[in-house]
C-alpha cells in the first residue's frame, strides 16, 4: 500500500452534484480518453452494428465489408438526422438516412445523395460520415472522440501486458444485467477501488476474500487498481465459493488464489477471477445517473458445454452489485446536504485519492483559472 498524508481529503460536493460542472467534465474528462464501447463479439458479421450514447453524443459502431470495425457519429450530412434508432441491428448493405434517403457505404462514404445533381460544387466524396476512432484490446472495443488521440497502448500503460494471462479475447458472453444508479459515476470508481466498507455492505463477499487483503498497484494515469486474496478452501467468487469451471487456461497457480480489480479510466471495471471475467462498463447520464452494463464473460469451450451455467457467478455478483448500488446512492444523497464537508482520507484509501488528483490535474488544464480545492497534500 503506497504512502500517503493523512490530511489527503475527498472532494466537495460540487465534484459530483453540480449539472455544470458534469457536463464540462465530460468533454475533457471522458471525450479526450479511450472510452469502453462494449466487446468486439456484439457486431460478428458484416453490417452487424451497435450504437453507443457517450454523453449527448450517439455514435454507430458496425462490422466493415473486410471484417473491420469502424465507428461514425450518428449524424446524416444532409442535415443533420439521426441514421438510426434502433440499439442495435444489422444493415443490409448500406446506411439509409431516413429523411431524405442520402446513402453512405459501410466505410462511411457517401454513394447516394438524391436530388444533389447540378447543385454547383457538391461532390459526393466530400462528405463521408463524420469517424470515431476504433481500437480493440483482447476482445474490448474503445472509442476516442477526440481530434487526434494517440494510441490506447499509451492510456493502458502496461495494463494489456499485465492482464495477458486472463486471455480475455477468448472469453464469450454468458450473462449481461444492465443496471440504472442514481449516483455520480465517480462515486462508482471510488466504491470500486476500495474494500473498506465489506463487512458492513458486502458480508458474503467478506466470507470468501478478507476486505484487508488488498495489494494495490500505485494508482496510475490510466489505470486503478490491485488484487485480493481468496480465502483458504475458497476456489472463485460465487455463492459457495466453490469453482464449477477450470481456471482460465493462462493462468498461473498463484493467480488462481486472487481476484484482481481494475478500474481502466474513464470506464471499464474488470474483476478478472480464476474462472472467469465481470466487466462493468459506466455510461454517465446526468450528473446524479450512471448506467452501469455488467457482463459475465467466460471460456469460449465453458459456454460451449451442455451443462454451462452461469448462475452460481451471475447470482453472487448481481447480490453484490446491488449492494454497491445502493451504497453510493445514499452517498449521493449525502453529499446534497448542506452539512456535508470533505472528509479524510484513509491510507487503504489511496487509489481514491490517485484518482482525485487525476480529475484535478485535468480541470487544471482544461480550466486553468479555476481556484483548486483544499483536497490533497
Amino acid at each position: 500500500m503506497s504512502e500517503q498524508s493523512s490530511q489527503a481529503m475527498s472532494l466537495p460536493a460540487r465534484y459530483y452534484t453540480d449539472p455544470d460542472y458534469y457536463r464540462t467534465e465530460l468533454e475533457w474528462f471522458f471525450f479526450g480518453r479511450w472510452i469502453h464501447a462494449g466487446r468486439a463479439d456484439e457486431v460478428p458479421n458484416r453490417g452487424d452494428y451497435v450504437l453507443r450514447e457517450v454523453g449527448e453524443e450517439s455514435v454507430i459502431l458496425v462490422r466493415g465489408e473486410r471484417g473491420e470495425l469502424s465507428a461514425f457519429y450518428n449524424v446524416c450530412r444532409h442535415r443533420g438526422t439521426r441514421l438510426c434508432e434502433s440499439a442495435s441491428g444489422r444493415f443490409a448493405s448500406t446506411i439509409a438516412c431516413p429523411y431524405h434517403a442520402w446513402t453512405y457505404q459501410l466505410d462511411g462514404c457517401l454513394v447516394g445523395a438524391p436530388h444533389m445533381d447540378g447543385v454547383a460544387g457538391f461532390r459526393a466524396e466530400d462528405y463521408p460520415l463524420h469517424r470515431v476512432a476504433v481500437a480493440v484490446w483482447d476482445g474490448h472495443v474503445f472509442l476516442n472522440l477526440g481530434e487526434d488521440p494517440g494510441p490506447l497502448a499509451e492510456q493502458l500503460d502496461g495494463l494489456d501486458q499485465r492482464l495477458r494471462p486472463w486471455g480475455m479475447d477468448q472469453l464469450r458472453l454468458g450473462r449481461r444485467i444492465v443496471y440504472d444508479i442514481a449516483a455520480n459515476w465517480k462515486l462508482l470508481i471510488h466504491n470500486y477501488s476500495e474494500c473498506l466498507h465489506c463487512p458492513a455492505v458486502h458480508p458474503a463477499l467478506q466470507k470468501l476474500s478478507h476486505y484487508l487483503s488488498s495489494e494495490n498497484d500505485p494508482a496510475g494515469l490510466g489505470s486503478l487498481g490491485g488484487r485480493m486474496r481468496l480465502r483458504p478452501g475458497i476456489d472463485t467468487l460465487s455463492l459457495d465459493g466453490r469453482r464449477r469451471r477450470a481456471c482460465l487456461p493462462g493462468l498461473g497457480p498463484d493467480d488462481c488464489r486472487y481476484v484482481y480489480y481494475y478500474a481502466v479510466l474513464p470506464n471499464l471495471l474488470l474483476s478478472l477471477h480464476p474462472d472467469y471475467v465481470m466487466v462493468h462498463t459506466l455510461w454517465p447520464r446526468g450528473v446524479d445517473r450512471t448506467e452501469i452494463v455488467c457482463e459475465w464473460l467466460f471460456h469460449a469451450e465453458a459456454v460451449a458445454a451442455a451443462d454451462f451455467d452461469p448462475e452460481d457467478a451471475v447470482a453472487f455478483w448481481d447480490m453484490t452489485n446491488r449492494q454497491d448500488w445502493h451504497v453510493c446512492e445514499q452517498m449521493q444523497l449525502g453529499l446534497r446536504s448542506r452539512a456535508y464537508r470533505p472528509g479524510p482520507y484513509s491510507l487503504r484509501e489511496d487509489l481514491l485519492h490517485g484518482f482525485d488528483r487525476l480529475i484535478l490535474e485535468h480541470e487544471r488544464r482544461a480550466l486553468p483559472n479555476r481556484p483548486e480545492p483544499p483536497c490533497s497534500s
